[in-house]
């Protein structure tokens, strides 16, 4: 209320100062400021006509005073009675004058005759002026323009003896004269004017400065408006206002404030501890003169809030202006708001702190967490056990787990969080799960069957001080999830019904976020599931390399990289590793398709180059195909491909939009090799290229998705830089280390995207498991072929390999012969099968054909398919590889090989 006066008086001040530009103050120093000057020139005006005046009336004094003292000098009528009279007098009159300082005296005779005149040429001339009422005895003062200019004169009777008017004289002044003699004592009364002037205007401005400090600059229209306001404040507000001064005495208290606080008319003037009726409370506010804001104090049956604030903050006087307000009716209503705005605030931090994330468990630890302690001091969540699995739950309440326990204490008897149980029938918690409706135990001492679940567990509860329970169903789209149950102890009352009502509403809340964890949890496990089984479940079986590999899924869920091992025939392997944009079903089905596709096409045994082109047109037409449907195509997928041979040591690779794998060489350094970096999957336009590399026995091939080394806190390069540190100077680590040590070194403890590794060390293929030849194009050199592979057949300890590898043989060579090029060339590897191939320089693919029974020829390649357990082609810069693939023995002796002479023979052709 103070604050609202003090923003009141200012822009009441600032409202009314638009309207008037001058104070009351102002004004009257304006009055007087006007009123002295008018005076002062009224004074002035005075003092000149008066100085005029007198100075007038002066020189009539002294012009007649002269003029008759001239009449009556002796010798003026002996003068007058001789010859010439104004040589006697001119004289005499010159000589008068000069001494009364007149400007002229004259004598004339009766009829006006001049005897005497300053001017000598008007001797003898009539007389300017009256001369009538001299004749006749008297003194007679004029003003005329004489021969001088404007003159006043005083014209006097010469009589004889017998008093007989025989002559006149005049004597004056002219008036230009009697002015400059006012013009000398002008400047006296101007200064005496301004000095008067000064003075009244410097009293009349010191009595100003204390009208305006008294009225505080305030116009009369304020004044008047401040004597409205004050007059409202004291009789017309509804709010008491009192005003204190800095001793404690009252010096203002309008009717609201007394009919609050029950004063008496006279109390103005009083001190305020000497007020009869004030609680003492109420006293010491109002002596101390500190801030106070909204303090309830007692006056009588009311509640008072009080408002105390300083009234010399904007340069008033020093006191306080105190506020009261009638707030009995409204402290009840306040005491409800407030459980109701504790209420609303509880389940607005359940929306913002329940169900931040996609985890059932986490979401019920939330639920249990946000009530505490200012609706509960402890809560328990129990769920199905399915749910917790993203599964439906039962309809009964058989498999129940504790998922969540929360409380103001860890020293609690409730049971522990991850327990697995049942509710028993006819408990609350069963009632609530069956019907789906809250249960209130206000009193868990004199309840009995809240008890049936655990009786020792119970009498614990009772005996830490619970007393209070609300179960509540966890029900989200009409199924219930599970129960939560909130207990309170003896820092709260018991609960009611308007508590059951908000535990209701705050669990509704939680259940469709738990609802939802339940699904996701359901989606993710179907879509990891989904995944892992388009993975690679185990390593194949070679001998070309040494692998490990890690699959990591992302935090949002599976994604889209993938890996795989194939091995080809040569004991060569292939190795693949893949990345397709996005995460979710859609991208696990997508990598699944693109795994199966690589699979197939590695089957035609094509070079990598070709094998990624061919899964270009693939992934464009899959593009193609679902352009029109609802599910989205292949957004973005890369790969990388490369076959790893063991008898060369040769690795050939080409890439679709994919990271360079790193090498690990024996000696311990790491390179990024410098492989084309062709289009991603799908963009068609560009053919890919290869590289290729011989690799020393030992070095560690590095194959990865763009999720071990890219992250949002860092750059690529920085990704690469750190996989380099992870993998220098450990050339002897087992890939199973090197990939656990990749992955801690780089990665988070949730990574935000899934991760593919793959790690590979090379071997070599002995030499002895290796025999090759070169085939002269003629049909004569086909026995010899045969005694030479016999013979390796029988030093490997194979000879009963030897009839079907010879015809094998026969019918691939023969074929070279008569429809492939020079130069042929016969290879045997002995890995996990024994390997025969057969090579020329035409690239005429071999056609299988079954031949009827009247067909002389066309029975080769079907009787090596029969005889082999796999055959096929492979196309070479230089032309082809027709190979055949036979099945070892189960236990297999390596005698020592001892060349014989077939062998020899064969291997000289």
């Amino acid at each position: 209320m103070a604050n609202r006066f003090a923003r009141f008086r200012h822009l009441s001040v600032k409202r009314l100062f638009s309207r008037s530009t001058r104070s009351v103050a102002g004004q009257v120093l304006v009055f007087q400021v006007a009123l002295v000057v008018l005076l002062v020139t009224c004074a002035v005006i005075a003092l000149v006509l008066q100085s005029e005046r007198d100075t007038s009336a002066e020189a009539r004094h002294r012009s007649t005073a002269v003029a008759q003292t001239f009449a009556h000098s002796p010798g003026v009528l002996t003068a007058l009675q001789a010859p010439d009279p104004s040589k006697i007098l001119q004289p005499l009159t010159e000589a008068a004058r000069r001494a009364a300082g007149m400007d002229f005296i004259v004598v004339m005779n009766t009829e006006g005759i001049r005897y005497t005149h300053p001017l000598p040429d008007r001797i003898g001339k009539r007389f300017v002026g009256e001369i009538g009422p001299s004749l006749a005895g008297k003194v007679y003062v004029e003003s005329v323009n004489g021969p001088l200019g404007r003159e006043v004169q005083s014209t006097v009777p010469i009589k004889n003896a017998d008093d007989k008017v025989v002559a006149l004289v005049s004597a004056g002044m002219k008036v230009k004269n009697v002015e400059s003699q006012v013009d000398r004592q002008l400047p006296i009364i101007l200064g005496a004017g301004a000095a008067a002037l000064a003075l009244s205007t410097g009293v009349t401005a010191l009595v100003g400065r204390r009208l305006r400090r008294q009225t505080h600059s305030l116009a009369p229209d304020e004044m008047t408006l401040m004597y409205q306001h004050h007059d409202t404040v004291l009789h017309s507000v509804r709010e008491g206002v009192l005003i204190v001064s800095p001793d404690g005495q009252l010096m203002l208290a309008n009717d609201e404030a007394r009919r609050l606080l029950e004063l008496p008319p006279d109390v103005e003037g009083r001190l305020v501890p000497e007020l009869p009726g004030l609680d003492p409370g109420t006293k010491e506010l109002l002596v101390s003169g500190r801030e106070a804001t909204d303090e309830v104090h007692l006056a009588g049956e009311r509640l008072l809030a009080v408002n105390q604030r300083p009234t010399d903050r904007d340069g008033g006087p020093k006191g306080t202006v105190v506020t009261l307000r009638d707030s009995t009716e409204l402290q009840a209503v306040t005491g409800r708001a407030e459980v109701a705005r504790e209420r609303l605030r509880l389940l607005y931090d359940a929306g913002l702190h329940v169900g931040t994330t996609l985890d059932v468990l986490r979401t019920a630890d939330e639920l249990a967490c946000v009530p505490i302690p200012r609706f509960a001091d402890f809560v328990t969540v129990d769920l199905a056990d399915a749910v917790l699995h993203g599964e439906e739950p039962s309809p009964t309440g058989a498999d129940m787990r504790r998922a969540a326990v929360c409380g103001i204490r860890d020293d609690h008897p409730l049971s522990e969080q991850g327990r697995l149980f049942a509710y028993q029938p006819a408990t609350p918690q069963a009632r609530g799960y069956g019907s789906g409706r809250s249960e209130l135990v206000s009193d868990l001492p004199s309840a009995t069957s809240w008890r049936l679940q655990d009786p020792e567990r119970a009498k614990a509860i009772i005996d830490y001080g619970i007393h209070s329970l609300i179960t509540a169903p966890i029900q989200a789209r009409g199924v219930v999830l599970g129960m939560a149950n909130f207990w309170r102890g003896h820092r709260h009352e018991s609960f009611d019904e308007e508590d059951l009502s908000l535990a209701e509403e705050l669990v509704a809340r939680a259940a469709i976020s738990i609802d939802n964890a339940r699904r996701y949890t359901r989606e993710h496990a179907m879509a990891v599931t989904l995944q892992r089984s388009l993975l690679p479940q185990a390593m194949p079986e070679q001998n070309a390399l040494d692998i490990a590999y890690r699959y990591l899924p992302a935090q949002s869920g599976v994604g889209g990289d993938w890996f795989d091992v194939i091995p080809l025939p040569g004991s060569r392997v292939a190795l693949a590793v893949g990345d397709v944009v996005g995460h979710g079903l859609h991208a696990a089905a997508t990598m699944g398709r693109l795994r199966t596709a690589v699979h197939n096409f590695s089957a035609l045994d094509l070079p990598p180059d070709e094998l990624l082109g061919h899964l270009d047109d693939l992934v464009g037409r899959i593009d193609q195909n679902e352009a029109a449907a609802s599910a989205a195509g292949v957004v973005g997928a890369t790969c990388l491909y490369g076959i790893y041979d063991p008898v060369t040591r040769r690795y050939v690779m080409a890439r679709a939009g994919h990271l360079a794998p790193a090498l690990v060489r024996p000696d311990g350094t790491v390179t990024f090799p410098d492989v084309p970096a062709g289009p991603p999957l799908g963009v068609g336009g560009m053919p890919f290229q290869t590289a290729e590399l011989c690799l020393e026995e030992g070095t560690q091939l590095v194959l990865y998705t763009d999720g071990l080394i890219e992250d949002r806190r860092r750059d690529l390069d920085v990704g690469m830089e750190l996989l380099r540190d992870a993998l220098t100077g450990h050339p002897k680590r087992p890939p199973e280390e090197t990939c656990q040590y990749v992955l801690d070194s780089l990665l988070p403890e949730r990574p935000k995207d899934d991760v593919a590794l793959l790690v590979a060390r090379t071997r070599e293929l002995p030499a002895d498991r290796i025999a090759d030849w070169d085939v002269r194009p003629d049909p004569a050199a086909v026995a010899g072929m045969r005694d030479a592979v016999a013979g390796k057949l029988e030093a490997w300890g194979l000879s009963e390999l030897g009839f079907t590898m010879e015809l094998i043989l026969s019918e691939l060579i023969t074929n070279a012969i008569r429809y492939g090029a020079e130069p042929i060339h016969v290879r045997l590897i002995r890995d996990r099968t024994l390997t025969c191939e057969v090579s020329d320089g035409s690239s005429t693919s071999p056609h299988l054909r079954y031949a009827a029974t009247t067909d002389e020829g066309g029975r080769g390649l079907f009787l090596v398919s029969q005889m082999a357990e796999r055959w096929g082609t492979r196309y070479t810069p230089q032309g082809k590889v027709i190979w055949a693939e036979q099945a070892l023995p189960a236990i297999i002796e390596e005698p020592v090989p001892v060349p014989t002479a077939a062998t020899a023979h064969a291997v000289e052709e």
